[in-house]
């Protein structure tokens, strides 16, 4: 059997994500730009440690689709070094597109300027790439954007469930072509691609996501013509199709977001690519941890030092640290947070986000807020702030009416 093909699948990175940050006066840029950077370049030493053959960035280099200078300079200088070595396929992802066709993404400057070794992805297209230890057929799909659909003849005037129809059948007929393509070379065929996927679990980047996301189904993905099927888009790692063949991966993302990925493992994963026997597996890296602490301090005369107590217990060097600390209302003016602050910051090295949770008034009711409809939600509300009757009706039904259409 001949070597395997070593490819490196990652995406997501999103430099320019700035929470709980602080501006690093040597380099003018948020210090959280560095953690995104430095998980890149984390990513880099172990390809190159271990002979990669093959680098595919499944989307989303930056935060948004107007980069600023410097983050892209940074960028650049380390997927050169990646693309020194290796052949690199740069996807574009929907937080590099812009709004309109016409507009450049924010990766073209690769493509203006035709760097060696780097592939960008701006179109749905297929190419046999040499590397070291081999041909591979690599195919991709950027992400689907509706609105340049709705520039097609065709689809206008079309409503927003016919273009999500038309969108979906689109994409399903040229990912048939693509495999069309792949079934004809007999070698080791991926297909990289940046979009939602029913099935998936989503996590934060919900929270930064650009438009409203059309999911495709599993099922056109898991065509045989395929070896591997590397997706960016959604920043949980995750397999869809884990009892089957071809593997179809979303890498997730490198460095956490917000709190809503303080549990998740970020990594990349590493491949070997054969025809009809590729294995893969997932490298972690060293992102850096957020850590929430929950601390309950009602009925205590001293809510200070009860939280400051409980934080020396825990080493937080280095962390993103969240205190969430419950107390009754009338604690709440003897709550010390600058006390809190300084005995964090002998710790901590970044920014610290802090909730406050004050219990909830009896008159909203014993039903927990998730047990609510919209509607008695919003009349609960409208009760605890002391709306008077006639109002409080006049409000309701013309929330009513938005909500009906």
């Amino acid at each position: 059997m001949s070597d395997a093909i070593r490819m490196l699948h990652f995406a997501d990175l999103h430099v320019g994500m700035e929470n709980y940050g602080s501006l690093d006066p040597t380099t003018g840029t948020s210090s959280r730009v560095a953690d995104f950077l430095d998980r890149l370049d984390e990513l880099i030493d172990y390809a190159l440690a271990h002979e990669a053959d093959l680098a595919i960035f499944a989307g989303d280099a930056f935060k948004d689709r107007n980069p600023e200078p410097t983050q892209q300079r940074e960028f650049a200088q380390r997927i050169k070094r990646l693309a020194d070595a290796v052949p690199t396929l740069l996807l574009v992802g929907n937080h590099d597109m812009p709004g309109m066709a016409a507009k450049a993404n924010s990766l073209d400057i690769f493509r203006a300027l035709d760097v060696p070794g780097v592939i960008v992805g701006y179109r749905d297209e297929a190419r046999v790439v040499e590397t070291h230890r081999g041909p591979v057929f690599l195919a991709w799909m950027p992400y689907p954007m509706r609105n340049r659909l709705m520039a097609w003849k065709k689809y206008q005037g079309r409503s927003i469930d016919e273009l999500n129809k038309g969108l979906r059948a689109e994409v399903a007929n040229r990912l048939e072509e693509l495999a069309v393509q792949a079934r004809k070379q007999d070698i080791p065929r991926v297909l990289a691609g940046h979009f939602g996927v029913d099935g998936a679990k989503f996590g934060s980047e919900r929270s930064v996501m650009l438009g409203r996301d059309l999911p495709l189904l599993t099922s056109m993905l898991t065509d045989k013509a395929w070896d591997y099927v590397a997706l960016g888009h959604i920043h949980r790692h995750q397999v869809l199709n884990p009892e089957g063949y071809p593997p179809v991966v979303y890498s997730g993302s490198l460095e956490r977001i917000d709190f809503g990925e303080e549990k998740e493992t970020k990594g990349f994963c590493w491949v070997e690519l054969r025809r009809n026997s590729t294995s893969w597996e997932f490298i972690p890296v060293h992102a850096r941890p957020f850590t929430t602490i929950d601390i309950d301090v009602r009925g205590n005369d001293d809510p200070t030092s009860a939280v400051l107590e409980r934080i020396s217990e825990r080493v937080l060097d280095g962390q993103v640290v969240r205190i969430r600390v419950k107390l009754s209302p009338p604690q709440s003016a003897s709550l010390n947070e600058r006390e809190i602050e300084a005995a964090l910051g002998t710790t901590a090295s970044y920014v610290i986000s802090r909730e406050l949770e004050i219990e909830a008034r009896s008159r909203l009711g014993e039903l927990s807020p998730e047990e609510l409809t919209p509607l008695e939600l919003l009349k609960r509300y409208f009760i605890s702030r002391d709306v008077d009757q006639e109002r409080r009706k006049a409000l309701l039904e013309k929330a009513a009416g938005l909500l009906d259409g």
